[in-house]
């Protein structure tokens, strides 16, 4: 449907003023930001992306997204027996078997999410990204984080993208898919729009930021545009699509805001790993140091939480 991106045009100073606003919200204190943080910890892609992962290094991944928060902390929170884990584990699609068995072995059911598809520049033959999808699956992926080729958005070659996009989806299967749309590249934010839209058009689940190695990665204005054609093709089609951004999240204080972002723009409805993930190496760290001050009123020393 070429006709709903046709006449795209995305206010940018508005936009910006929105975010602009959106960062001077106060924050919320005390046990309400305990409970955020959790709600922040169970929508994480926990993640390794590394040319030196090892099986050992994704096995303590694993375990740590069985286990993000210290039990202890949790009980004082009385959220010990709420069966917190982490939405995902994301690592490159030689790690998914390390990843499935580790967290077989553990005994739970977090899903291992790969990147696929010419991961992270997207800048190798269709054949070859639908053959490293299939490849993800069948080694026990059960979610795919595939990237699109910027040039053909840059080009303006839309019903391309589609067709990519729609080939990629076929190639999943069963495994649910969430497609990078390396915002940071894409030159405009109309671009965004009608990249997410089109993603979503092909058969997306998740439309997601950035892949994390970008110059730029996920920024509000570029999330507020997402979400807006999320919005839009929700009211459309009545398809919920998910949003996942992705890269430069670290704080606590980014992740909550994130959080009340997606309440505003979609609503609550969406605050659940199954519509809403945070794509994040190092931000549970700084989730667990929030919540041990909330519980003791200390800051935590590097031994109060070694596995983070």
């Amino acid at each position: 449907e070429l006709g709903w991106i046709s006449k795209v045009h995305v206010n940018r100073p508005a936009v910006v003023t929105h975010t602009e606003r959106i960062k001077k919200w106060r924050t919320v204190k005390g046990n309400w930001q305990a409970a955020w943080l959790l709600k922040a910890v169970t929508c994480i892609d926990l993640t390794t992306l590394s040319g030196d992962d090892t099986p050992s290094n994704v096995h303590r991944l694993c375990f740590k997204a069985k286990h993000p928060i210290r039990e202890d902390l949790l009980k004082a929170l009385d959220m010990h027996d709420k069966g917190i884990t982490v939405g995902a584990v994301c690592v490159y699609p030689a790690r998914v078997t390390d990843a499935v068995n580790a967290l077989k072995a553990a005994g739970c059911n977090i899903p291992v999410a790969s990147v696929a598809a010419g991961f992270p520049s997207g800048q190798t033959p269709l054949e070859t990204k639908l053959a490293e999808i299939r490849l993800a699956v069948e080694y026990g992926a059960r979610e795919i984080d595939i990237v699109i080729s910027r040039s053909l958005v840059l080009t303006g070659q839309w019903e391309g993208l589609y067709e990519e996009i729609r080939q990629c989806r076929e190639a999943c299967g069963e495994a649910h898919m969430k497609t990078i749309l390396a915002t940071g590249e894409l030159g405009s934010l109309a671009n965004v729009y009608k990249a997410s839209m089109i993603a979503m058009m092909a058969g997306s689940d998740f439309i997601k930021t950035s892949t994390g190695k970008e110059v730029e990665n996920a920024t509000f204005p570029v999330g507020v545009v997402m979400m807006r054609a999320i919005r839009d093709f929700y009211w459309q089609t009545g398809n919920k699509v998910g949003f996942k951004p992705a890269g430069g999240i670290r704080t606590a204080k980014e992740a909550i805001t994130w959080l009340m972002l997606v309440k505003e723009e979609l609503g609550a409805e969406w605050l659940t790993p199954e519509l809403f993930r945070l794509g994040a190496s190092s931000l549970l760290e700084d989730i667990e140091k929030q919540i041990f001050y909330h519980v003791t009123g200390s800051y935590a020393l590097q031994h109060d939480l070694a596995m983070a």
